[in-house]
């Protein structure tokens, strides 16, 4: 059987390791109970996606799922534009460009390229402002940090976790389950 790693993933790797082991805790939990108001308002802008609804013209593809079998990957695109063969990761409101977008985006990007599909552009949309910040394509050093970053999962040692910011423990949603 084969395992892949969940594109969504790549972010709370990111932003920290023991999320990924706390939430497959609290999968078997309604999400009420564990879902600050940031997740719960991700998850309402994503409905229109989950449920394809977000669009009726033929040339958007919402909410496909998508693999990689070279990285190991699976998931599911916000959105595509097959004429102008744009791929858009929608988020809530975005105040950074985070590594985790970005590499959620790459990893879309390997997705459907590996599938047949041609990407010229990509982008990270801000639904609260309706603002686009537009990602570049990945270049060899981004695509050797992406590569990393899935080895890095792949070997991840739950032991040896180290606590690198505090100020991020105080934001997550998993904190009162937390060790560290």
């Amino acid at each position: 059987m084969e395992s892949y790693i969940q594109i969504s993933k790549l972010n709370d790797f990111i932003f920290c390791p023991h999320s990924l082991y706390l939430h497959s805790i609290y999968d078997n939990f309604n999400a009420k109970i564990y879902h600050g108001d940031a997740q719960i308002r991700g998850k309402i802008v994503h409905e229109c996606i989950d449920e394809g609804y977000y669009s009726t013209a033929k040339k958007y593809l919402s909410g496909i799922e998508i693999y990689s079998q070279k990285y190991g990957l699976a998931g599911k695109i916000d959105i595509y534009d097959s004429e102008l063969m744009i791929l858009i990761e929608r988020k809530n409101k975005i105040k950074k460009i985070y590594d985790g977008y970005k590499y959620q985006l790459y990893a879309q990007y390997f997705c459907l390229l590996e599938m047949g599909f041609l990407v010229k552009k990509m982008c990270l949309h801000s639904l609260k402002d309706n603002k686009r910040y537009w990602i570049s394509l990945p270049d060899k050093n981004e695509v050797r940090k992406f590569e990393k970053l899935i080895e890095d999962i792949g070997s991840f040692d739950f032991h040896n976790i180290v606590r690198k910011n505090k100020d991020k423990c105080k934001n997550c949603i998993y904190n009162p389950l937390c060790i560290y």
